[in-house]
C-alpha cells in the first residue's frame, strides 16, 4: 500500500511556496517553523485563513511548506495558495473549491502581478529625475 502525498505550488511576487500535504494529525509547518509561533501575526492570520476554511478536512492532515524568495507577506500569500490548492488536491472536494472561491479567488489562482521593471533617465519604474531650467 502506497502513501497518499500531494505536493502543491503557490507564487506571489517573487514567492515561491511548496507545500507538501500528507496524512497526520493536522500540524502544519512553514519552513519547519509550526504555524501557531509563526511571526509576524499579519502574516500568520493570512496563512490561517487557508486551515480555517477547510474546517474537518485540515484536522487529519499534515502540511509541511517551504517558502524562498519575495517579502514577509508575499511570502505569506504564496504559503496560503499553497495550502489551500493542497487541501483541495488531497480532498478532491468541489465544494471546498467553490468556499475557497468565493472567500478569496487568490487562495487557489496565483496572483501574477510582477514589479514593473525600472528604465533608464529615473529612479524608479515612471518617477523620473527632476530638471531645472535655470
Amino acid at each position: 500500500m502506497s502513501v497518499k502525498v500531494v505536493t502543491s505550488s503557490g507564487k506571489k511576487k517573487t514567492a515561491i511556496a511548496r507545500a507538501t500535504v500528507k496524512k497526520g494529525t493536522g500540524k502544519v509547518r512553514i519552513n519547519k517553523k509550526p504555524l501557531e509561533i509563526y511571526d509576524p501575526e499579519f502574516a500568520k492570520l493570512k496563512i490561517i485563513e487557508a486551515v480555517m476554511l477547510a474546517g474537518d478536512v485540515a484536522e487529519n492532515i499534515d502540511i509541511d511548506v517551504v517558502v524562498k524568495g519575495g517579502g514577509i507577506i508575499g511570502q505569506a500569500n504564496a504559503a496560503r495558495t499553497a495550502i489551500a490548492r493542497g487541501i483541495v488536491d488531497w480532498s478532491s472536494d468541489t465544494n471546498l473549491r467553490d468556499t475557497y472561491m468565493t472567500y478569496d479567488r487568490n487562495l487557489l489562482v496565483n496572483d501574477s502581478r510582477q514589479k514593473e521593471t525600472k528604465k533608464f533617465g529615473g529612479p524608479g519604474a515612471r518617477a523620473r529625475y527632476q530638471k531645472s531650467y535655470r
